[in-house]
């Protein structure tokens, strides 16, 4: 079991969105990229992933400037290719062509000095949906501070 640490989380996807398949993918990057990564360099906020040729990118992902660097540093949110299995890519390309569903990046962590991405299919919530686990948050909420009080 390889240690695993968290270096990007995408907090609104779960508030955003309804979360069902997860899937763990390497990445193709750049030198500056990596270093910059270690740094925390890295904001999944407005990322997203897309099919495109028989081939799963991602989008709007930001990864800063590193800071040693020279001339050479990379933009900042060029489209970074993933690394999946082809029968990965073909469900994931299929699932995404209709129904409404999209891929949305989860977090991003080092894992056996590898950078990984979890991404997960996602379907957008509506309105009613993101009130009513804003309600079930405020009620958990409500419950640990009256246990806590109660003790």
């Amino acid at each position: 079991m390889h240690k695993s640490k968290i270096i990007a989380t995408n907090r609104k996807a779960s508030f955003e969105y309804f979360l069902t398949d997860s899937y763990e993918a390497g990445i193709v990057l750049l030198g500056t990229e990596i270093k910059a990564i270690r740094e925390g360099k890295v904001n999944l906020t407005e990322s997203y992933v897309s099919a495109h040729k028989n081939e799963i990118w991602l989008n709007n992902c930001h990864i800063g400037p590193y800071s040693a660097a020279s001339i050479n540093n990379h933009d900042s949110i060029r489209p970074k290719k993933l690394l999946l299995h082809k029968d990965q890519i073909i469900k994931l390309s299929s699932t995404t062509k209709g129904s409404g569903y999209t891929l949305i990046a989860v977090k991003m962590y080092l894992k056996s000095h590898r950078v990984k991405l979890q991404i997960a299919v996602a379907k957008g919530k509506k309105l009613h949906d993101k009130r009513r686990s804003i309600k079930e948050k405020e009620q958990t909420r409500e419950m640990r501070r009256q246990i806590l009080k109660n003790i």
